[in-house]
């Protein structure tokens, strides 16, 4: 409840209901009872040794200071030379911005684009907090529905229908949180030609099992790249992102950023640059690994009747149809955790489009996995 003393703005914010999932088997778990978390979208594996050492050498050698508000330039070189040798995209450290994660890159990026009562169009699903960034800046949020049937496929055209003249931006996100699901290049190169600013969330490249993702800047030069190091590097908790723009809006961004978030640490950017320049060393178990485990749930959750509809090809995500067991994804997330163990993520969390849909995380073990499936079946059965 809000009241008097609190701004319009703190009553709109919706809560993050993967973090809701995630408080209740904390409880749960220090309670004595033991949980699998498929709720959280958070890499298992350990930060890459390489990049832990680039930290501690930065930290033992004093670098703990502010950066250039832009972030460190051999980091922003780093990450050019990185698109042009992974997508043939030339860029230059000019039109780089690194900052504390992705969410304050997107919150900036939009910041620099809409006004109150703007219109930014999104999918329905999408990341959950898409929505309340633009809820914060005053813009309204126009959705288009993806189909279910189709795995939630993205489709250019129907994003074109919903274009109108207060239409500021386009948020896309392949590899897609929460369907898995990787934008086709034909339909990213339609999309480039409809006349609205384009923000591609790319944090999730690298993470595909079958064919690449493409970067957006393939099709446009004019849009809006974001990217980081949480999810294909397993440092979430480093909290390092970049964008990619053209200069104009970079210098926009870096003076928001100086203003409310100074800059990044200088230890994480040591940490990212390392990282990044020594993928060849850890990249290829950790996709075999996480290769590994989707297939596993891919075979396994139809046999207890969770749908899915379209293979997903990418991140660490399924989005699996739940409507032969529940009409309340949200409820039925709950009931999973206290009754089997078991912390999935409600589809409601990401539209309305989703829900009735589970997501599942596979960022744990196979073994740990193995043994959901079997507690899932297990009580399903006696449902």
């Amino acid at each position: 409840m809000v009241t008097s003393d609190f701004s319009l703005i703190a009553g709109k914010i919706k809560p993050f209901l993967v973090m809701e999932i995630l408080d209740r088997a904390k409880q749960l778990e220090e309670s004595g009872k033991d949980i699998i978390h498929l709720e959280i979208g958070e890499p298992d594996f350990k930060t890459p040794e390489v990049a832990r050492r680039a930290a501690i050498e930065a930290i033992e050698g004093g670098l703990t200071g502010y950066t250039h508000s832009l972030g460190l330039s051999s980091l922003r070189q780093a990450i050019c030379h990185h698109y042009q040798k992974e997508h043939n995209v030339k860029i230059t450290p000019e039109r780089i911005i690194v900052s504390s994660g992705t969410s304050p890159l997107l919150l900036l990026t939009l910041a620099t684009m809409i006004n109150p009562g703007d219109e930014v169009i999104l999918t329905n699903p999408s990341y959950a907090c898409y929505p309340n960034f633009v809820v914060f800046l005053g813009g309204k949020c126009s959705f288009v529905d993806l189909d279910p049937e189709t795995g939630f496929d993205f489709q250019a055209e129907k994003i074109k229908k919903s274009i109108t003249n207060k239409t500021k931006a386009i948020i896309i996100n392949s590899p897609s949180n929460p369907t898995g699901m990787v934008i086709k290049g034909e339909e990213l190169e339609m999309l480039g030609q409809f006349g609205p600013k384009v923000i591609s969330d790319e944090i999730y490249h690298g993470l595909v099992y079958e064919d690449k993702a493409r970067t957006f800047l393939e099709f446009s030069d004019e849009a809006t790249i974001i990217n980081g190091f949480s999810k294909l590097y397993a440092m979430s908790g480093w909290r390092i992102g970049f964008a990619i723009s053209d200069e104009r809006r970079i210098r926009a961004m870096q003076k928001i950023q100086q203003n409310f978030f100074i800059s990044a640490s200088n230890f994480g950017q040591q940490a990212a640059m390392a990282a990044l320049n020594n993928t060849e060393q850890f990249l290829p178990q950790m996709l075999k690994t996480y290769d590994q485990r989707r297939t596993l749930l891919l075979e396994e959750l139809p046999k207890i009747g969770f749908k899915i509809h379209k293979t997903p090809t990418g991140a660490f995500y399924i989005l699996a149809d739940a409507r032969e067991f529940c009409k309340s994804s949200y409820d039925f997330a709950f009931e999973l955790l206290e009754k089997t163990g078991v912390a999935v993520t409600p589809g409601i969390d990401f539209g309305q489009n989703a829900e009735g849909f589970i997501r599942f995380s596979y960022t744990n073990s196979i073994e740990r996995i193995k043994e959901a499936v079997l507690r899932l079946k297990d009580y399903l059965a006696k449902r």
